[in-house]
């Protein structure tokens, strides 16, 4: 919007060109979300305390300390990210870029399955929400709507490709797979983050490093000369998601402030489904979706524990770990939580670097 306004001033204002910077822009939305949350969180946080009297729902089935310690903390603190995320792209970003748009809708829409997920458990007494055939069906369709209409705004070439990392010039061409890849993709790093989304702080520290560094992706992706030189490929308009990821890393900051241990306010489904599909969305549009799975590897060890746990269950009756997903396993061996959360916080730094480091080894 401001890019919108202002910009085309800049021949009667010289310091109005500065919006033609990305960087500034994204400066700008980091600081924003930031500024929104930190005035907004408190409001928020009493209104949520105000409507939810018992708090969020604890699992029985869980750690047994957290029926005390978390027992009457709010959840849909989500809310304050997206509401924060959701005004300073709208402020800072080039709302004529298609991009921008296809990551914000999916980004609200999963909020949206998120809050209706919250607010069953809540109307409900119970941690159980929305049916997970309901939530798959939901996901599925926003997932699908966003990769077709990348389809028709991605360049040609590149459209309905996957690119492989490590490597200069690899494309697989995926055809109309490309459309249930990219489901795939946007669907798993949603889920992902929200099986993260277990103790305080653990999930949205990861999630705004993972944020930062598509900031980047997409800022070199977008640039033909960084792309030339670095032998990536080129996403034209791609780099206008860095203002978006900017506000992602603004928004993840402030609402970090209430979510610090002892949390004020849990983040619930609100955040965690939308933040995740956002990362993948961004990893789709920028051809980086393999690339998300080592910057976001600690969320993949994260939905991997439940999955082999399940398996392994079903097929022989025998347990991997103590209790998934794996931040619960070391819980039951006595690891206190801010030791996991912390050691967690330094895995997901060692795999977004490992991450980035892709961008130069090929």
């Amino acid at each position: 919007m401001l890019y919108a306004l202002l910009y085309p001033l800049a021949d009667q204002f010289q310091a109005f060109n500065l919006f033609r910077y990305i960087t500034f822009r994204s400066g700008g939305a980091v600081v924003t979300a930031l500024l929104i949350s930190f005035v907004l969180g408190p409001y928020l946080i009493l209104w949520l305390r105000r409507k939810q009297t018992n708090g969020q729902p604890i699992r029985p089935d869980g750690p047994n300390g957290h029926l005390t310690r978390k027992k009457g903390t709010p959840t849909m603190g989500g809310f304050l990210v997206l509401l924060a995320l959701t005004i300073s792209t709208l402020l800072w970003a080039d709302l004529a870029n298609p991009y921008v748009w296809i990551v914000l809708l999916v980004t609200v829409g999963f909020g949206l399955i998120g809050f209706f997920d919250d607010y069953r458990k809540l109307t409900r007494n119970s941690h159980r929400g929305l049916s997970g055939r309901a939530k798959l069906v939901l996901q599925a369709a926003l997932g699908a709507g966003a990769c077709v209409a990348v389809t028709f705004v991605a360049p040609p070439g590149l459209a309905t490709a996957l690119a492989v990392p490590f490597f200069k010039n690899v494309l697989i061409e995926l055809s109309w797979f490309f459309v249930p890849f990219g489901i795939l993709v946007i669907i798993g790093a949603s889920n992902a983050v929200n099986l993260t989304d277990g103790l305080d702080g653990l999930a949205i520290v990861p999630s705004m490093i993972a944020a930062g560094c598509f900031a980047l992706i997409a800022y070199l992706a977008g640039n033909l000369i960084f792309a030339n030189y670095l032998q990536i490929h080129h996403v034209v308009g791609a780099g206008e998601l860095t203002v978006f990821c900017g506000a992602m890393v603004g928004a993840s900051l402030g609402f970090l402030w209430f979510n610090a241990p002892p949390a004020m306010v849990f983040m619930g489904d609100t955040g965690s489904l939308s933040i995740g599909a956002a990362l993948g969305t961004i990893s789709v549009i920028t051809k980086h979706e393999l690339v998300l799975a080592i910057i976001g590897g600690l969320f993949v060890l994260e939905a991997v524990s439940v999955i082999v746990q399940v398996a392994s269950f079903k097929l022989t009756g025998r347990r991997v770990f103590r209790m998934a997903p794996l931040h619960h396993h070391f819980e039951q061996k006595g690891w206190e939580e801010p030791t996991i959360v912390i050691r967690f916080w330094i895995i997901a730094w060692i795999l977004a670097i490992a991450g980035l480091a892709t961008l130069k080894l090929r």
